[in-house]
């Protein structure tokens, strides 16, 4: 559920209508809905409130300072994959005791920072980082809380770019490996060993691959136990699934539901780490209609967002759905909706049926999470404005970028 709907045929975002938000801001902008965010949190929070647990937000999914702050307030800790969003939660109010930091090139800077910070947990991608975490943590002074990324080499049913549980990922240490390793780092008076951490991939739209892998983790725990070695959590990772258009994942209780099950009798606590579920159908992307023309037997709806504002179709050939933000009585055309990017696959959706003219206005659905956040400034395209809404208010919380602050670091030499 989400709070962008129609009214008398025109798009709101809440209580205000977008075509007003586009007066005031311009395009292509982003919109998001606190009360979404608000009711996406509040469902996992009671999705895994009969367990002891933990929502750390994907910062991945969309690092806006205003949504990590939002996020905050609510309770909720973080997972990272970079310095510069641990910088972000800590400038937004997190707490660093809620954060764990996952990556497979965790740098040394990274990882001393992070010690330094005092953050929950880093998640190992592989034995040769963990040695390298030792040795930072006993140049530092300090005991690192680690948990292992274990490769369950699970099958999360999705696309293979967002695949992450296999045995062919680059991500994690192999399900074989992992009771050794923990085994060795228990020894190190400079490692605390924390818990077990998978993550086996995204847009997962049925529950069960979960549950394979949390199955495998819970073999692993009490092997671990058995040996003496005691953790505190079991990190399953994200994953939840949404709808772009006929996807039917389960809710958050029902993905969570199972998994509590497995864990009911286990004195650990649950970690997820929701990104895409949190936020994707919290936002939208408005994007104006320039030009109607047809080549051949194709029909083209020109508009002024572009591959670099919302990579996502052009890099995942990922399918988002592309409404009227006022609909009219008419006939309706089958479009391939692309940017003005120079690039073949600069598109943001192929054969949609849209009834449209010069100057209106199209919202690109379920473009919260990994939207902006992909954003990039490809053929110095500025970084385009966002926007939060509340009720029948609206602030900015991203500026449309200048132009020239695109090249505002670059420096010209003469050699």
């Amino acid at each position: 559920m989400d709070y962008f709907n129609y009214k008398d045929n025109e798009l709101y975002a809440e209580d205000v209508k977008v075509s007003s938000l586009v007066k005031e801001y311009g395009t292509p902008l982003y919109v998001y809905s606190k009360a979404t965010l608000q009711r996406h949190m509040r469902s996992f929070e009671e999705a895994c409130s009969s367990h002891k647990h933990l929502i750390c937000y994907a910062v991945k999914a969309n690092s806006s300072l205003s949504i990590l702050s939002l996020m905050a307030k609510m309770g909720a800790g973080f997972d990272i994959v970079s310095k510069g969003e641990l910088l972000r939660v800590l400038e937004a109010g997190g707490d660093p005791k809620k954060v764990v930091f996952s990556g497979v090139g965790k740098t040394d800077d990274e990882i001393a920072f992070a010690l330094k910070t005092g953050i929950n947990c880093l998640n190992v991608e592989s034995e040769a980082e963990a040695y390298n975490i030792e040795n930072i943590a006993r140049d530092l002074g300090i005991k690192a809380k680690i948990a292992i990324r274990v490769n369950p080499n699970v099958d999360a049913k999705t696309h293979p770019s967002i695949s992450t549980g296999l045995k062919n990922n680059k991500f994690g240490i192999s399900y074989d490996k992992a009771f050794d390793v923990y085994k060795k780092l228990s020894q190190s008076p400079y490692i605390q060993i924390s818990g077990i951490d998978c993550h086996i991939g995204s847009q997962m739209t049925s529950g069960q691959p979960i549950v394979d892998a949390v199955a495998r983790l819970l073999e692993l725990y009490h092997k671990l136990k058995d040996n003496g070695i005691n953790i505190d959590h079991i990190d399953i990772g994200g994953g939840l699934g949404v709808t772009y258009g006929d996807e039917t994942p389960p809710s958050p209780s029902e993905f969570m539901s199972a998994v509590i099950a497995l864990l009911k009798d286990i004195d650990v606590a649950i970690y997820i780490e929701p990104g895409r579920a949190m936020v994707a159908n919290a936002g939208i992307l408005l994007t104006q209609v320039l030009y109607t023309k047809q080549n051949g037997d194709k029909n083209f709806c020109i508009v002024d967002a572009g591959m670099n504002d919302l990579i996502r179709p052009a890099l995942y050939n990922s399918w988002m759905n592309i409404i009227e933000a006022n609909k009219k009585t008419g006939p309706k055309l089958c479009y391939d909706v692309v940017g003005p990017v120079c690039e073949s696959d600069d598109f943001l959706g192929k054969d949609r049926h849209l009834c449209v003219e010069r100057g209106d206005i199209l919202a690109v659905r379920g473009a919260g999470a990994y939207g902006s956040a992909m954003s990039s400034t490809y053929n110095s395209r500025a970084l385009c404005a966002e926007v939060m809404v509340s009720g029948d208010k609206s602030c900015v919380i991203r500026k449309r970028q200048d132009l020239k602050e695109i090249f505002a670091n670059e420096v010209i030499v003469d050699l």
